[in-house]
């Protein structure tokens, strides 16, 4: 994958397929290969960048410990890109709350918004998590943090019957960088969108797999209720990647919104 100098950052990225552009931001639990089962779809329709937030792939820091840092890195890397104002945004979970943060201070940059499982903050419960996750991470490496990471992302009996999927999850997540993995999940816990969640302007769809138990539905339906003339596709029995657990489900929820 090719890399771009964004200031100090070193940003890994992806370009392919021809079209309207549209932008997909990861979840903190991934890298851009999250949306390898419905790349080929979308390139089809649109000129596709996906991006890999830094400590993962080949994407470098440094980078501030807020949400703030990674949607300043993300609009930079689109205009230093020179990804047009038309262009779309997708963000599933870590990368959903980048995008509605962008959303919030970059939003001229760009056209429609899709967030997928993601929200506006975690309440302190959710939070501790994190910092649980981060602190393993550090002291422990990726390795010991694998397994708990899968349970976030995906409904358990989707785990035993697809291990291949499984595995191909705890290899690339066993490559990020574990201090870069750590930053961005504290940075979730100092996140509270919901005051500037009106600030939002850019056509939203909010989609929601209803088993999600990393970004409850909860957090979507606060999303809904702040983000003016936002559209809510609830997704039954899908958990925090619809991409990865059900392709179809996730197409048919995004494309249509991004094509109209």
């Amino acid at each position: 994958m090719p890399n771009l100098l964004v200031a100090d950052n070193q940003v890994e990225y992806e370009q392919t397929g021809a079209g309207q552009d549209l932008i997909l931001l990861p979840t903190l639990l991934a890298e851009m290969t999250v949306y390898d089962e419905v790349i080929d779809y979308l390139s089809r329709q649109f000129r596709v960048t996906r991006i890999n937030f830094p400590g993962f792939g080949s994407s470098l820091g440094p980078i501030g410990q807020t949400i703030e840092s990674y949607a300043d890195l993300t609009a930079a890397t689109m205009k230093a890109l020179l990804l047009p104002t038309d262009a779309h945004l997708v963000g599933n979970g870590f990368g959903g709350f980048v995008a509605s943060t962008l959303a919030i201070r970059h939003g001229v940059s760009f056209d429609k918004l899709v967030l997928v499982d993601t929200g506006a903050g975690f309440p302190e419960p959710a939070k501790e998590a994190l910092r649980v996750l981060a602190n393993k991470a550090i002291n422990e490496g990726m390795n010991s943090v694998l397994d708990a990471a899968i349970k976030r992302m995906f409904p358990e009996d989707f785990i035993v019957e697809n291990p291949s999927i499984m595995n191909r999850r705890r290899h690339y997540l066993a490559q990020a960088d574990p201090s870069l993995f750590a930053n961005a999940a504290l940075a979730l816990t100092f996140l509270d969108n919901r005051p500037k969640l009106s600030e939002i302007n850019n056509p939203t769809l909010i989609v929601v797999g209803l088993a999600d138990a990393t970004t409850p539905p909860a957090l979507s339906y606060e999303l809904k209720a702040g983000i003016s003339g936002s559209i809510l596709q609830e997704l039954p029995q899908i958990g925090h990647c619809p991409q990865l657990q059900d392709p179809t489900a996730f197409l048919n929820a995004v494309v249509p919104f991004l094509n109209s």
